[in-house]
């Protein structure tokens, strides 16, 4: 009864403003509000702490045939209601979710709903339609402003010919948001206002394209890639491009849900990277049993171009290359390996059919035998054309999964093949990691067979990047971005490692920026439940007690915090496994003292701690470490060399 009254005299009041043409929503605890009106348009302002942190965001659909979705006057009505409820999570940064929000639904003309959605950590909102024809949708607008000064972070596209085709990894630059030209950047991006940042993502993007945005004096507009009127082939692939585009963005049905345009609110960088909306607004699990995905480590043959040492046979793309990453997977309890580019003749596009030098069943048969599942590489494309066919037989023939690769677009077709090979996929029990992609929008909630996706500027950019490409700085900025849209394939692992002075690129023998340590900490603060060992076997065997180490680490978590860290600079993050803890930290090219308080995390005592932490010499040899045994108990003080960092292994004793 007392819910019922609540429910009504809110909707009565909500009703009451809708009258006056504008609808006040609040989070559950109160600190943040969105005023939305339809004076001059539909748009909202968000005020935090009652702080103006958006000054406006102007928001609509317009259709190819004339129809105006969010036009002045549009709000005919409105109704409220208050959510509270747990999501259990699959292959997360946590098991459990708290899904509490206010939400407000805006009945609007033209046959259209607009609904606002205010948790404690941001806003989210989405149109609707309920029209009994298709429609093209021309624009949608989403343009945003902000009533201070703003700086961003913003991450580019590095192809000005052709700003829709790229592979979504840039580094991140800071600037003043209202000296910017009008370069395009892909999400998510991050806008800090006064003592507040605004992170704009998005979620649940089903048949319809990306949003992208564009910086024009002190605004961001959104953009959308073009719907494709023609596909050509580049040869060397046979991989797909668009030559053509239509003047629209998206052909869509006339009763359906718009992506949810999110804008994350965070008064400490600690809250970003364990921010959760995305994955809460995305649509839940299409499969119902998930038992069959297994996520786990994969031990990686590209990055390191195959390059073996002290071998009886000739190291490359052949059967006994394969069968040696097998036994090295094998010996360290890895579970997966794959078979990356050249498997099959990419330009031929033909992955039925893999070279003379792979013997596949023999590889699958030697694997199964040692527990060691085979993935596929392979490009979006290719498989996409031949689907079902190929699903089923790698499938029947017990391969466990696809790398799928240089996607390079984000339109409505792009992000319509994504889900379509994931749902062919999860129909024959294969798992998926996508790379050469957009960043996720919600795809690993709806399809937990999808553990990994790009969308970052990973360690394979370390073959042929400069010094100017600063990979220690990038590594402690995009967790608090990147990472709040889901999982990272970045690639991790390099056994050779370079300071700031040594640094080298090299195609052949890859060196990372950073120690060694650096490197072992992204096993813990990179959220990748399907993670590269990126060097080569040899590398890992001849530093077994580091490969034990980093090879033990988990991929599911039950539970993820931010202990320190500002975006940056660096970052320390706590994982936990059951009742055990496992703390990484990462530094910029600044070294960095930090002192860890292990009683916040630690119940009782009886554990057992392991330290891997930057040598004495790490600031001369990146590959310096140290390996030790330490008390769990009280403060533990560390320091982490320049380009360093630390992992911390808690683990309760039986």
């Amino acid at each position: 009864m007392t819910k019922r009254i609540i429910m009504f005299v809110v909707s009565a009041l909500c009703i009451i403003c809708c009258a006056a043409r504008e609808v006040v929503i609040k989070s559950p605890d109160g600190s943040l509000k969105a005023v939305v009106s339809d004076a001059k348009g539909l748009h909202f302002s968000l005020f935090k702490n009652n702080t103006n942190v958006v000054k406006s965001m102007l928001i609509g659909l317009s259709s190819f045939d004339g129809t105006e979705i969010g036009a002045p006057g549009s709000i005919t009505s409105c109704r409220f209601a208050k959510i509270s409820k747990q999501v259990n999570a699959l292959f997360y940064r946590k098991a459990l979710l708290k899904d509490v929000y206010n939400q407000a639904t805006l009945t609007l003309k033209n046959n259209a709903q607009v609904t606002f959605r205010l948790y404690n950590e941001g806003l989210a909102y989405r149109f609707s339609t309920n029209r009994k024809d298709s429609m093209k949708i021309r624009k949608e607008t989403a343009d945003l402003s902000f009533s201070e000064p703003a700086i961003s972070w913003m991450a580019y596209t590095n192809n000005p010919k052709a700003p829709f085709a790229m592979a979504f990894q840039n580094i991140y630059s800071k600037e003043e948001l209202d000296t910017l030209d009008k370069s395009q950047a892909f999400l998510p991006v991050t806008i800090e206002t006064g003592k507040y940042k605004v992170t704009l993502l998005e979620s649940d993007v089903q048949n319809y394209p990306n949003m992208w945005v564009q910086p024009d004096k002190g605004t961001l507009k959104a953009l959308f890639a073009p719907y494709p009127a023609k596909m050509a082939y580049y040869p060397w692939r046979h991989m797909s491009h668009v030559v053509a585009a239509e003047p629209y963005i998206a052909r869509v049905a006339g009763q359906r849900n718009y992506p949810w345009r999110i804008l994350a609110v965070t008064d400490d960088d600690t809250q970003m990277p364990v921010n959760d909306l995305v994955y809460l607004l995305a649509e839940p699990s299409k499969i119902s049993n998930t038992s069959w995905i297994k996520p786990g480590k994969v031990a990686w043959d590209w990055w390191s171009d195959w390059n073996l040492k002290g071998v009886d046979f000739k190291a490359g793309i052949n059967t006994q290359t394969y069968k040696y990453y097998i036994d090295f997977a094998a010996a360290y309890h890895i579970p997966y390996i794959i078979l990356d580019e050249g498997w099959y003749d990419s330009k031929s596009g033909d992955m039925m059919h893999p070279i003379q030098a792979i013997d596949l069943p023999e590889l699958i048969s030697y694997g199964k035998n040692k527990g060691v599942g085979i993935v596929l590489w392979t490009v979006f494309n290719v498989l996409d054309e031949n689907l079902e066919t190929l699903c089923k037989h790698y499938s029947e023939m017990g391969i466990k999964g696809f790398k799928v690769d240089f996607m390079d677009r984000d339109d409505q077709t792009a992000v319509e093949m994504t889900n379509r090979i994931a749902a062919c996929a999860a129909k024959y029990h294969l798992i998926l990691d996508y790379h050469g992609i957009y960043k996720p929008v919600g795809l690993n909630r709806t399809w937990p067979n999808v553990l990994n996706i790009e969308s970052v500027y990973g360690m394979e950019e370390s073959k042929w990047e400069t010094l100017k490409f600063n990979h220690p700085l990038y590594d402690v900025t995009f967790p608090y971005i990147r990472m709040m849209a889901g999982p990272v394939d970045y690639t991790p692992g390099a056994m050779r490692n370079g300071t700031k002075a040594d640094w080298a690129a090299s195609y052949a023998h890859p060196v990372s920026q950073g120690t060694r340590c650096h490197q072992a900490a992204m096993y813990v603060v990179y959220d990748s439940p399907f993670t590269m060992l990126a060097d080569t076997p040899t590398s890992y065997q001849s530093d077994p007690d580091y490969t034990k180490f980093i090879a033990s680490l988990p991929d599911l978590w039950d539970d993820t915090r931010i202990l320190q860290g500002k975006m940056g600079e660096y970052i320390v993050t706590a994982r936990r496994k059951g009742a055990n803890w496992y703390i990484a930290g990462m530094t910029n090219w600044d070294e960095r003292d930090i002192t860890l308080d292990l009683s916040e995390l630690l119940q009782g005592s009886g554990y057992t701690a392991t330290l891997l932490t930057d040598g004495i010499n790490a600031n001369h040899n990146a590959e310096d470490y140290k390996l030790s045994k330490v008390n769990p108990a009280g403060k533990l003080a560390l320091h982490m060399a320049s380009g360093g960092g630390f992992v911390l292994k808690i683990e309760k004793n039986n």
